[in-house]
């Protein structure tokens, strides 16, 4: 009965201290976004993982985001692309593959870089060199204030958008594929 008794102590000490190793809710929470024109069930043409930092009354672009210096694009680990068909953007071809998105905002237009190297933390170890594709595009002020970073496709026919948008600000990219 003793050792019955010592067996349960330990197994609640154990539980107990297994639990208090889960981490909090991250502040800025990995999402995904898919383009699958043609509806649920259908092969994708891209996916993206990011991280959506939220602005918290901040100042975001020019401030916390600051203009003309590159940006992941989100939060933490820098923004992948995942292609799974050729695309055409700007006029320029973006192979079949894995990209790490980066931007650099300006007050009336964005850069957009896509880059070859991937597994990236913020902006630390982003190389200019492995650039693969970069354009710029205009900026849109949104009516409303976007609280969370968000990323979302549209599109259909062979075309598409992708939809970069946080605080006042909208970045739409046409590609088509």
């Amino acid at each position: 009965m003793k050792k019955l008794a010592l067996i349960v102590v330990l197994l609640s000490f154990f539980n107990s201290s297994y639990a208090q190793k889960i981490k909090k809710l991250d502040t800025s929470p990995l999402d995904l976004a898919v383009f699958r024109p043609n509806g649920q069930g259908t092969l994708p043409v891209a996916r993206i993982i990011y991280s959506r930092p939220q602005k918290k009354e901040r100042e975001v672009f020019g401030s916390l985001v600051p203009y003309g210096k590159i940006w992941r694009v989100g939060a933490n680990q820098s923004t992948e692309l995942n292609l799974y068909q050729d695309i055409i953007i700007e006029g320029k071809k973006l192979k079949t593959g894995n990209y790490t998105i980066y931007a650099i905002p300006n007050k009336n237009s964005w850069k957009i870089i896509f880059n070859s190297n991937l597994f990236t933390w913020g902006t630390y170890d982003y190389d200019s060199s492995k650039n693969v594709l970069e354009f710029e595009v205009p900026i849109k002020h949104s009516e409303k204030t976007i609280e969370a970073f968000g990323i979302a496709f549209s599109g259909k026919n062979n075309s598409g958008k992708l939809l970069l948008a946080w605080d006042n600000v909208e970045v739409y990219i046409n590609f088509s594929y």
